[in-house]
């Protein structure tokens, strides 16, 4: 299994982008058509990503304008990465007036490292649009799957 890590520095403070990675109505500003968040440890991430792929996973770790660890993968039949297999860590770091965003997806197939990387590349880049109070778009079909997200 390995892992993969992305950053964006986002111009908002971690206070201003936190409720982008806990709040089912800011999360859809910058990922999924459909979200389900119980942000406490044990609660459960269910993202609809681009409108038919479930990203389904739980909350291992939440603190607040800080940190959000779940679990995560692909509720679709046969999916490589099944619902709950990986583990997503996303920090926050304060950079000057910017906060320094921190993706680490661990326990992926070595095989779906490229796209994951360049999945979550896109969506941190939309998290830094939302998250910095401009109009990300409708998260909409990227690639070919959902190993793009």
């Amino acid at each position: 299994m390995a892992e993969l890590m992305r950053e964006v520095v986002v111009d908002a403070s971690p206070a201003t982008i936190f409720p982008f990675l806990t709040d089912p109505a800011l999360h859809l500003q910058w990922m999924g058509t459909e979200a389900e968040l119980d942000p406490q440890a044990g609660g459960g991430y269910r993202v609809l990503v681009r409108g038919r792929h479930p990203g389904v996973g739980e909350f291992m770790e939440v603190v607040p304008d800080t940190k959000v660890v779940f679990t995560f993968g692909w509720d679709e039949l046969d999916h490589p990465i099944p619902a709950g297999s990986t583990e997503v860590e996303i920090t926050l770091i304060p950079d000057g007036d910017k906060t320094r965003v921190r993706l680490v997806h661990r326990g992926l197939p070595d095989d779906a490292v490229s796209d994951h990387t360049s999945g979550w590349g896109h969506y941190l880049d939309r998290l830094a649009v939302a998250a910095s109070g401009g109009y990300a778009g409708p998260d909409e079909e990227m690639g070919s799957g959902p190993e793009d997200g």
